[in-house]
């Protein structure tokens, strides 16, 4: 088959032909429809997480048609957990998304930049048929992680809701906030970005780390920088939230307690996501008709892709489609 290896980390992606997966017990062979291209995917072929293996095919956020295993033609989403212990004291709490032994696709194991991509039986989504495929794709990370980010920042109906950076998760994550009566408040680099803020509904929108005109019940960053997450800090009433949603962070700047942090305001790391919160989100993403922006890349295309994402020069996400 054809994939996008990464041969040794901080290189390009090789496009060559490899052998297909073996399947295995418990498993389903897929053949892959499409694969978004997440922020994740970029850290780890830039060498900013650790390498797992090598040489490894990238990719997890995988929409794809069961050939072999259990309910053959069925098109089923793959995410970035792709299975857990099950036995670890995280799992036996109802905690897998911090399970001690996971497995993370397009990390630890194969991804979707590649035409058959092997996945856990039990950890592989039905899709709903009103998301094709180009829509369902980057739901299946940016989209789950960022509806997981509303939970840990504990939002409700109805309150003021800052996003700070407006990447392919934040972009859906707003359209949630809509359907639960938030306000949203937007703080991001890029001109472009900014009025993709602004076309979608949000309150207000200002630079990067500008502060809203509106003290906060919740934050969720998206940049992977820690003066962002100063920032949304210093936006939150007493009693606030901010929700990290960031696999890494450049630095985590020193910050004055007294005037940010104290008054019972938190600051609460988003690690993973859990099978409850993609069938969830997903359920709802077809009730509200959620349509992620998109910009298409053929597979041959994928350094081309991840480069577009590293430098913000697409609105949205973007999807390899095979």
């Amino acid at each position: 088959m054809r994939a996008a290896v990464l041969e040794k980390p901080r290189n390009p992606l090789v496009i060559r032909e490899v052998a297909e997966p073996v399947m295995k017990p418990g498993h389903v062979l897929l053949r892959v429809r499409a694969c978004g291209v997440c922020r994740t995917d970029l850290h780890i072929v830039e060498g900013e997480l650790a390498p797992l293996r090598s040489p490894l095919i990238p990719g997890h956020q995988i929409v794809g048609e069961v050939v072999a295993g259990s309910e053959v033609g069925a098109r089923v989403g793959v995410s970035w957990l792709g299975g857990v212990d099950g036995s670890c004291p995280y799992c036996v709490r109802a905690m897998e998304n911090l399970c001690d032994a996971p497995t993370f696709t397009g990390y630890s194991v194969d991804g979707g930049y590649a035409e058959y991509a092997l996945a856990r039986a039990d950890f592989v989504y039905p899709l709903p048929d009103a998301l094709n495929d180009l829509h369902a794709a980057p739901l299946l990370c940016a989209g789950i992680i960022g509806f997981r980010s509303l939970r840990v920042a504990g939002v409700e109906p109805g309150e003021s809701v800052g996003l700070f950076g407006f990447g392919a998760s934040a972009h859906l994550t707003i359209a949630v906030l809509h359907a639960w009566n938030c306000e949203v408040y937007v703080s991001t680099r890029g001109a472009s970005h900014r009025a993709l803020a602004s076309s979608l509904g949000a309150k207000w929108v200002g630079a990067e780390t500008d502060r809203p005109p509106v003290s906060l019940d919740r934050a969720v960053t998206f940049a992977p920088s820690g003066d962002v997450v100063v920032a949304a800090l210093s936006s939150l009433r007493k009693g606030g939230v901010v929700a990290i949603n960031a696999i890494h962070l450049d630095r985590m700047p020193q910050f004055d307690y007294d005037s940010l942090l104290w008054g019972e305001r938190q600051i609460r790391s988003v690690a993973n996501m859990t099978r409850a919160d993609a069938r969830d989100f997903l359920e709802l993403a077809a009730k509200i008709d959620l349509k992620p922006q998109v910009t298409v890349f053929p597979l041959e295309q994928a350094n081309e892709a991840l480069s577009a994402v590293k430098k913000d020069q697409i609105n949205g996400a973007a999807v390899i489609v095979l």
